[in-house]
């Protein structure tokens, strides 16, 4: 419980890198599709499990640090906020200003505003435009936005943020169908049902609850104790996210189709995978394993503090150009790591440094 007494969640930042590379392969997966045994790609076709990963971190660790504070005046919640947009959006919009000036890779892309705003991704239609990957940006900044309304709604009640999340879904719901009556919704705006349960907040929300959940339970006393009661939790949970994966993909039926396209997977996904990865995060802060060890070292931290670059870069427009001039066996994935080091210290951190000491001021 040393690491947890000193509030270093280390391990935690070097499971980002392994979410990080879960992605990766993901995105890579096509070209094994024909090498690989059915089993081994139905499991692989599965790791898009790694946003799953970010979002139940992002649950916890924005529960964890601000809990409902934000709320206390407009000012605080404004600064929050401000901290929030500082955290993603310069390196989007540099990579994504770099992309635009770029017209051989862009010249078929116009929806500048949606772009830069992060509202493509609420679009089916738009939704595999400019920077792909940066669909689940939307999805983090939906939560960063009501991350301190639910936690307090959850201190009240888990019942209450459960409602809220459910009317939440609903009003998505609503709104996907409620166009697609009224005027066809030709662009998809949260339509179909699919996309919206796959690709938006709406949909996306109880990953983020359950790692809020863990942050309220390791906040107080009796949750302490509840968690304490978890015998070997990295063990369990280790075996449950994989576990969890191995059920997903039992229901695809080829190498072209996830499990999560059917009910069935969607709902353990939903519903028992972020549970299972709690229960491990837990673990890696709770106990010295040669997991948490592994996952705590300078390398594998400084690997999860350069994964969000990792993430925006892996894929899309920097991944096609660097292509372009050079292309390794591995996929370029060593060499797209250098590279999110060096665009880490040099831009990212640089960035988000300033604009703290900004915002800082207000």
């Amino acid at each position: 419980m040393e690491a947890l007494q000193k509030n270093k969640f280390d391990a935690l930042t070097g499971m980002r890198a392994i979410a990080a590379i879960m992605v990766f392969v993901y995105h890579n997966r096509k070209y094994w599709r024909y090498d690989l045994p059915f089993e081994v790609m139905r499991f692989i076709s599965e790791w898009h499990v790694g946003v799953t990963i970010f979002f139940v971190l992002s649950g916890f660790l924005l529960a964890y640090r601000y809990e409902e504070k934000p709320l206390e005046s407009r000012k605080s919640y404004l600064k929050y906020i401000l901290l929030r947009i500082a955290r993603i959006f310069p390196l989007y919009w540099i990579l994504l200003s770099v992309y635009f000036l770029d017209r051989a890779y862009s010249k078929d892309v116009d929806t500048y505003f949606l772009q830069y705003s992060l509202f493509y991704s609420l679009f089916e239609k738009y939704s595999v435009s400019g920077i792909v990957q940066a669909w689940s940006l939307t999805v983090e900044f939906f939560f960063y936005l009501l991350s301190p309304l639910l936690f307090l709604l959850l201190k009240k009640s888990w019942v209450h943020c459960i409602l809220f999340l459910i009317g939440f879904f609903l009003v998505g719901w609503s709104i996907g169908y409620g166009l697609h009556w009224f005027n066809g919704n030709a662009k998809g705006l949260l339509y179909p049902f699919k996309f919206m349960v796959g690709s938006t907040f709406f949909g996306r929300s109880l990953e983020f609850f359950f790692g809020m959940l863990l942050a309220y339970l390791m906040k107080q006393q009796k949750g302490i104790q509840f968690l304490g009661k978890l015998k070997k939790p990295t063990l369990w949970g280790g075996i449950g996210i994989l576990g969890m994966i191995f059920a997903i993909r039992f229901f695809a039926r080829n190498n072209f189709v996830h499990g999560v396209e059917f009910w069935q997977g969607r709902l353990i996904h939903e519903l028992f995978l972020p549970v299972a990865i709690v229960v491990f995060f837990w673990g890696l802060m709770s106990e010295k394993t040669w997991v948490s060890r592994i996952l705590s070292t300078r390398f594998f931290v400084l690997l999860g503090n350069a994964s969000f670059v990792f993430y925006l870069i892996h894929l899309s427009y920097f991944n096609m150009k660097l292509k372009s001039y050079i292309y390794l066996p591995d996929r370029n994935f060593v060499l797209l790591w250098i590279c999110s080091i060096i665009i880490y210290f040099l831009l990212e951190k640089p960035l988000y440094e300033g604009c703290r000491k900004l915002i800082a001021k207000i």
